[in-house]
């Protein structure tokens, strides 16, 4: 039923990371998968410095021609690599990853703004291979990982124009805390749990870009949607067609709630049910060219 747009795994999880988190490993995802109805899900190395050890896109491609039928390998390079330079050429490797059935860029997450010239010149090239790109968002530098952006998302916005032929795939608390306009005492780095009032930056990015898009990942993704589920509801069918089912399973024990708010507002009337077909597996069908 469900393809999942966002998701890990370590061939070899080694200790826990970042102090807390102990990923799974491939066959610890695909129990998950068959207990939830998800027939594959995007393979995402995690490469940040910041927080994590870095992860190698050949692992995640050993992994997904082990099981090439339940995952899809998305790459990912540092801006900061090569030459840690606003010139420096990707192409080599965007090339060799293309070329190898990568289908986008992710989870990409580099502590640096996304106005930053690497950040610019990366996305310019990653825009000249097709390829789609996810990203995970701050809201501060240092101590964090993910790109940074002020309130209002006015960063974000300049990459939408600068390359309208990117598909950008929006993710991560700092982003969905957004979808409602912000109200005093709203940190933007968490979960947000109020009703929406009013309409928020994401709402207004995704009527005025079409290359903005977004997977329902995580807890930022279910959180966005079960605060307000009538809002939610009217976010989904309005945007339809470039919202996308994720899980961001991290953990072996990781839960997967998005699944069941998606049937409910389907079984409820609130979400027609081709719009549900579109975000749980249509979407990412359509993007990736599966």
């Amino acid at each position: 039923m469900f393809i999942d747009m966002h998701v890990h795994a370590y061939a070899y999880p080694g200790p826990p990371q970042d102090g807390r988190t102990q990923f799974a490993n491939p066959e610890q995802v695909l129990r998950v998968y068959d207990a939830h109805q998800i027939e594959r899900g995007v393979l995402m190395p995690l490469i940040g410095p910041e927080v994590y050890l870095p992860q190698s896109n050949e692992e995640i491609l050993a992994v997904c021609e082990r099981y090439p039928d339940r995952f899809i390998p998305f790459c990912n390079l540092d801006p900061r690599g090569i030459r840690n330079s606003p010139t420096a050429d990707f192409t080599p490797w965007l090339s060799w990853y293309k070329n190898h059935g990568f289908k986008g860029v992710g989870e990409f997450m580099p502590n640096l703004a996304f106005t930053d010239p690497l950040v610019l010149n990366f996305f310019r090239q990653v825009e000249a291979f097709g390829l789609p790109l996810t990203f995970d968002i701050s809201t501060a530098i240092g101590n964090h990982y993910g790109l940074y952006d002020d309130q209002g998302l006015p960063q974000l916005e300049t990459c939408l124009k600068m390359f309208p032929r990117l598909v950008i795939i929006g993710h991560g608390p700092a982003f969905w805390s957004e979808l409602g306009a912000l109200e005093p005492g709203d940190n933007r780095a968490s979960y947000l749990k109020h009703p929406i009032r009013a309409e928020g930056a994401v709402v207004r990015l995704f009527r005025q870009y079409p290359n903005m898009w977004a997977d329902l990942s995580a807890g930022s993704g279910y959180y966005a949607m079960a605060r307000d589920l009538d809002f939610a509801a009217r976010f989904l069918t309005e945007f339809q067609d470039r919202v996308m089912y994720g899980t961001d399973i991290c953990n072996p024990e990781s839960i997967c709630p998005m699944d069941k708010l998606l049937i409910d507002l389907r079984d409820s009337g609130k979400l027609a049910p081709e719009a549900f077909t579109k975000i749980a597996r249509g979407n990412a069908i359509r993007l990736l060219g599966l």
